[in-house]
């Protein structure tokens, strides 16, 4: 099966001057159980473009990382679409969907999900892997992106041999190391110190400023979700800008 997956112009969406590479339309989740019916998310509307640092934030429960599993393509919207690298994922089918998923899409949650049977290099190398590079070409980008996120002396560690900083630091190599467009990361800072957290954050700046991918991180962190470029607060199912409590959606 071919990796790549083509992308007709007439099906992409009309984008802004400035290129978006991720953005959904009156993107809906409702879940429901017998006569029952709960709207999680309500019409949402969102452009990304390449290169910003985009904050959600929003109380437990608003449905945040509902958000961040559809933009990424790991759910199904009950309504509206969700267009990634230009391609609408709607019309794609589930072996295309995770082709795009690798090639235009990283992932960083606040538990890292590593392999621990693997090493730290072996975990980085498998986005590569699976996009069907090879293993050398695979293992040298994934020796450089740890060097580049302060691990290069940690290669054949396993994740039962590395802190909870540098765990996290190999889960953000990984979400790197195939150059996506975006990257989406649920709570990647909740699990660790403050100091720790301070490091991720300077480590993310770097990386954004370097290589120009764009960031959704999904945080209840004022620090973080203060130092981004942009926040948006997901109140009562929707997206709201400079949002403040007692206001209405």
């Amino acid at each position: 099966m071919n990796s790549q997956v083509e992308i007709n112009p007439e099906e992409s969406r009309p984008q802004s001057s400035a290129e978006v590479v991720l953005a959904c339309r009156q993107l809906s989740k409702i879940y429901r159980q017998g006569t029952n019916e709960l709207k999680v998310l309500r019409e949402v509307e969102l452009e990304v473009p390449k290169g910003e640092r985009l904050a959600i934030v929003g109380a437990s429960g608003s449905g945040k990382s509902t958000l961040l599993n559809l933009l990424g393509g790991l759910d199904t919207p009950s309504e509206g679409e969700v267009w990634v690298a230009g391609k609408n994922l709607a019309s794609l089918n589930a072996n295309e969907r995770g082709w795009l998923r690798n090639a235009s899409l990283g992932f960083v949650y606040q538990f890292h999900h590593l392999l621990n049977e693997f090493s730290a290099l072996e975990n980085v190398a498998m986005p590569l892997l699976i996009g069907k590079q090879s293993v050398a070409e695979s293992r040298a980008q994934a020796q450089e992106m740890l060097e580049a996120v302060g691990l290069g002396a940690r290669l054949d560690h396993k994740p039962a041999q590395l802190s909870g900083g540098e765990r996290q630091r190999v889960a953000i190599a990984r979400a790197l190391v195939a150059k996506p467009a975006c990257v989406l990361m649920d709570e990647p800072t909740g699990n660790l110190d403050r100091a720790t957290a301070k490091e991720i954050h300077n480590l993310m700046d770097r990386l954004n400023r370097e290589t120009g991918i764009s960031f959704i991180i999904v945080t209840h962190d004022p620090d973080l979700a203060a130092a981004l470029d942009r926040c948006l607060h997901l109140v009562d199912g929707q997206l709201v800008e400079d949002w403040k409590p007692g206001d209405h959606v």
